[in-house]
């Protein structure tokens, strides 16, 4: 690194800091869980930032027209791990367990973002 640059300072000039955040953005997932009301009432989950172009429109509007449960992120590393929690969450609230949004958080911990 360049002896102009002070400790802790970034390396890129300053007209490029804006773009620094969005370099980023990919070390993470966007996702929702929310409940089917249209079709089976069965709870899904949708991973956002992970949708094709072929399917990323029904997706989105299946979960518009759904009921809200939990939003988040999770990191990108580890996210088969993360992918797994959530699908034992959807297990248990499929067979009809009642979980509250922050138990959600606490069973994927350190996989959030």
């Amino acid at each position: 690194m360049p002896d102009h640059y002070r400790a802790g300072e970034s390396p890129a000039p300053p007209r490029l800091w804006h773009y620094i955040p969005m370099l980023f953005e990919s070390d993470k997932i966007m996702f929702e869980i929310y409940r089917e009301t249209e079709y089976t009432g069965r709870y899904r989950v949708v991973y956002f930032t992970e949708l094709q172009e072929h399917n990323k429109e029904t997706e989105i509007n299946r979960a518009l027209t759904g009921e809200h449960f939990y939003d988040g992120f999770i990191k990108n590393t580890g996210k088969d791990d993360a992918k797994g929690i959530v699908e034992s969450i959807l297990t248990r609230l499929n067979d009809g367990e009642r979980l509250d949004p922050t138990e959600v958080e606490r069973a994927l911990g350190d996989h959030l973002a």
